[in-house]
């Protein structure tokens, strides 16, 4: 893939392929169909401060999720935190939040810094800094949305989830600032260690630590995921198209 036409293109595949087959990593698809839309139509304005530059950035970081979503289908092995999120996604033991989370955890944690180096092979990193920035601050924007939003899938999230404050930070207070924030320092990281395998496999074990404590948020949390859980839509592609309207 070398276009946002191609990446779009295959991201419609995955959403349809998630749809018919009720898989839930489906619900992070969906999202960051969006947020590739929303980035081509940035490029198209220009918004950003190099646009040829922005579209090689998005095309090697939507590489990183799709490649990762083949391996699983042909039954390989992706980094340890894609797994996760993709064998989290087989269960139904999880909220849509708890989903979009695990993917957001691999994509910006681990992929965004290496995609970034890889754009900016050969030069000065600090040079795509703003534009790293505003990937992070459309996915943020698109987020929120949804969690504005998040009582259209799951009823009674927003009545149960405040009883649990202050119990869990990581699951309750997950953040695509602080992420991004440590998503340029490992970027840098590995912009600069010639070891690239050694920062993916060190930087991967980290993150899919978090990704289990997303998944494993502590007693009095997990006991009230269970309780939405209960209430939240059963349907895959029902849920799938409800984020697609959250999210627009």
């Amino acid at each position: 893939m070398k276009s946002i036409a191609e990446v779009l293109i295959r991201m419609d595949e995955i959403v349809s392929e998630c749809k018919s087959k009720e898989m839930r990593i489906g619900y992070f698809a969906v999202l960051y169909r969006q947020v590739t839309l929303r980035i081509k139509q940035g490029i198209l304005t220009s918004e950003f401060e190099d646009n040829p530059r922005m579209e090689k950035l998005d095309v090697l970081f939507a590489k990183r999720f799709i490649d990762a979503y083949e391996l699983w289908l042909q039954g390989k092995q992706p980094t340890k935190s894609w797994r996760i999120a993709f064998e989290a996604s087989q269960s139904n033991s999880y909220l849509v939040l708890q989903h979009l989370f695990l993917g957001i955890n691999a994509h910006i944690n681990l992929d965004l810094g290496i995609a970034a180096s890889q754009t900016m092979e050969g030069a000065d990193l600090n040079g795509i800094r703003n534009d790293f920035n505003k990937i992070n601050s459309i996915l943020a924007e698109l987020v929120d949305g949804v969690k504005a939003n998040i009582s259209n899938v799951s009823p009674i999230f927003g009545w149960l989830i405040p009883l649990a404050k202050g119990k869990d930070e990581m699951f309750l207070n997950f953040s695509i600032q602080l992420a991004r924030d440590g998503a340029w320092k490992y970027a840098e990281e590995y912009h600069h260690d010639p070891d690239k395998k050694f920062q993916i496999r060190d930087r991967d074990e980290n993150i899919s630590n978090l990704a289990e404590k997303l998944i494993n948020p502590g007693k009095l949390l997990s006991f009230l995921v269970k309780i939405i859980g209960f209430a939240e839509w059963k349907s895959v592609g029902k849920t799938m198209d409800q984020l697609d309207v959250l999210v627009n």
